[in-house]
């Protein structure tokens, strides 16, 4: 998967799948069952971390990540976040932090919002740095936003979104995420531009569909929202894992002696396992 596919898979009309992991066991995962891209998102302060929101991840921790994930699948197509304020202090330090990412492995990168974010997008993608843009709910936003709830719901928000969505094709973007957005102003989007949209709760209309890895594995369920299909139930299957080892241990079922390395004691030799020579006169 390169830049130019995303195009082309939107012009054929090919649904573009992609899955937000964070380390390299998840990732060899996803390179192996053949989802065309990855997502290094911020929202690790959430799942690894066990952060409130995603304001307290750095760039630092990013990188950190996105090096794990590369290491994990060397030929999938990496996308990382641009954590919270790193690409808002100016178009230097932007230029700076999204360089870090791509060195760490990324093939582009991805930040939220569009307004005072569109020169600086077009600086990145003429300094040769890919940029997908997201709009509709922005995490990073939680503060100004309240809570995490569908945006986008009235006719003057919509026009907004819509005229927004136009401005980073317009700035560089090759493709941009539709987060929690309702159906009609997905599809009239997707329609619209030619770059692809790929939406998370945005409906059946966009050009393809992101999950965290966590959330289609079934890894966290008391996390429902409507958007989600869960694909398994990892948390209820690991839980029993986990006691049914709790339990073989307490047991002492486990290890049996087949589990165990059983190597036959060499032959004794002299000066060896306490025996000694005998001295002669």
């Amino acid at each position: 998967m390169k830049i130019q596919d995303f195009r082309e898979k939107k012009t054929n009309q090919e649904k573009i799948p992609m899955v937000t992991a964070y380390d390299h066991f998840t990732a060899r995962m996803v390179e192996e069952s053949g989802v065309d891209c990855i997502l290094v998102g911020d929202s690790l302060g959430m799942v690894i971390h066990g952060m409130e929101d995603t304001l307290g991840v750095d760039i630092d921790l990013m990188a950190l990540h996105t090096k794990a994930v590369r290491r994990g699948s060397p030929h999938t197509f990496i996308v990382s976040d641009m954590p919270f304020l790193s690409y808002r202090t100016g178009i230097k330090d932007a230029v700076i932090h999204a360089g870090l990412l791509i060195k760490a492995g990324a093939n582009a990168i991805k930040l939220e919002g569009a307004l005072g974010n569109l020169e600086i997008i077009a600086h990145l993608v003429e300094s040769g740095i890919p940029v997908m843009g997201h709009l509709g709910l922005m995490p990073q936003s939680i503060q100004s936003i309240g809570s995490f709830q569908v945006q986008a719901k009235s006719q003057d928000e919509q026009e907004k979104l819509y005229q927004q969505c136009l401005s980073l094709q317009e700035a560089g973007c090759f493709s941009l995420v539709l987060e929690c957005i309702p159906n009609n102003i997905a599809q009239k989007i997707s329609q619209d531009i030619s770059i692809p949209s790929i939406g998370i709760g945005a409906g059946v209309d966009t050009d393809g569909q992101v999950l965290v890895w966590h959330d289609l594995l079934g890894c966290n369920q008391s996390f429902k929202p409507k958007f989600l299909r869960r694909f398994a139930n990892l948390e209820e299957e690991s839980l029993l894992c986990l006691k049914q080892f709790n339990q073989e241990v307490k047991n002492k079922s486990f290890p049996s002696k087949k589990e165990s390395y059983n190597i036959k004691s060499p032959k004794k030799i002299d000066g060896i396992y306490g025996t000694k020579k005998k001295e002669t006169n």
